[in-house]
This record gives structure tokens, sequence and C-alpha cells, in this order.
């Protein structure tokens, strides 16, 4: 299994990591769809591509190719949100949140699966990219739709330790010495 190859490759500095990536897989008290969705939105966030590579091979496992296609696609238009929101919040001018934002994100209203596991895959990816703006529009979508905050935070849990992963193998790579 994936996991189990990102687990065993993990430093024992990150044994908190490992054990988290573990937890976040097995133990979840959300659908299938929905943990391996996320799993791999999250994944993709990183762009890590062994953490992409490995992940993938695990989601493919889990979810029909509607689904993975649609965690693809959470991911790709979260890249374009994700920046565009986060910059007009950041300028601090609310002159900007009130413009329209004239990209095309016809994904969302139809993104092939149940909108709200596209909205959950959605936060987490926002979450790792770190865009404010989405995950309280995200999060509303959710809480209206009827989702506990519980499982709103096991997505998030997903998308920390997802990330924690790919940073750590990302800095272990960068550090090991080169092969000439």
């Amino acid at each position: 299994m994936s996991v189990d190859a990102l687990k065993g490759a993990l430093p024992a500095y990150a044994k908190d990591t490992k054990l988290n990536l573990g937890s976040v897989t097995t133990t979840s008290q959300l659908s299938d769809q929905q943990l391996w969705g996320t799993v791999l939105a999250c994944a993709l966030a990183t762009g890590s591509a062994r953490v992409i590579r490995e992940l993938a091979e695990d989601a493919g496992d889990h979810l029909s190719a509607e689904a993975f296609d649609a965690a693809k696609a959470a991911a790709s238009i979260m890249a374009m949100n994700n920046v565009y929101y986060r910059a007009t919040h950041l300028i601090g001018d609310s002159t900007y949140a009130d413009l329209p934002a004239k990209l095309r994100m016809s994904v969302i209203g139809r993104p092939g699966v149940d909108k709200v596991d596209f909205e959950l895959w959605c936060l987490a990816v926002s979450a790792i990219n770190g865009c404010g703006r989405c995950l309280e529009s995200h999060e509303q979508v959710l809480r209206q739709a009827g989702m506990s905050r519980e499982l709103i935070q096991e997505a998030l849990r997903i998308a920390a330790v997802v990330n924690a992963t790919a940073a750590t193998l990302e800095a272990e790579a960068a550090l090991a010495p080169a092969t000439v």
C-alpha cells in the first residue's frame, strides 16, 4: 500500500507525521469517497511528485474514475482560486472583493460528484494553499449542507498531514547527498 511506502520513507524525526498519516487514512468517519478524494486533492496541492504518485495509487483503489478526476479538478481550480482570492483579500482594499473575478470556475457548479464531497476537497486544498477567504466560503457551504464540524476538521487534519509528509520528504530529498 502506498501510504505504507510513504510512512516507511519518513525519517525517525517525523514519527508524529508517520503515525498521523496512518491514523487519518484508517480511522476516518468520512465516506471512502470523501476520504480518498481529500487525500488525492491534498497530495496534488503539495506539488510533491513522490507523494502524488504514492497517494494517487491508493486513491485509485477507492475512487471511481469520475471521483478521481473530480479530486484532480478540485486541486486545479483551487490552485487558481486560492491565489486570486487570497491576493484580493491581502491587498486590503475591499473594492477588489466587489469586482468580478472573470475566471472560469464551472467545475465548482458541476464537479461530476456529490457537491458536498467536492466542496470538502476544495476546503482541504485551500487549507494547504492558505486562503482564508476560500476556507470560509467552503466551510459555510459544507455547514449549510449539514456536514458536522468534526467531519470538516477531519479534512483539515488530512490536509495538514499530507502536507507535512510532502514537506518532510521533499526536505530529505534536498538534503540528501548528490550522486555523481
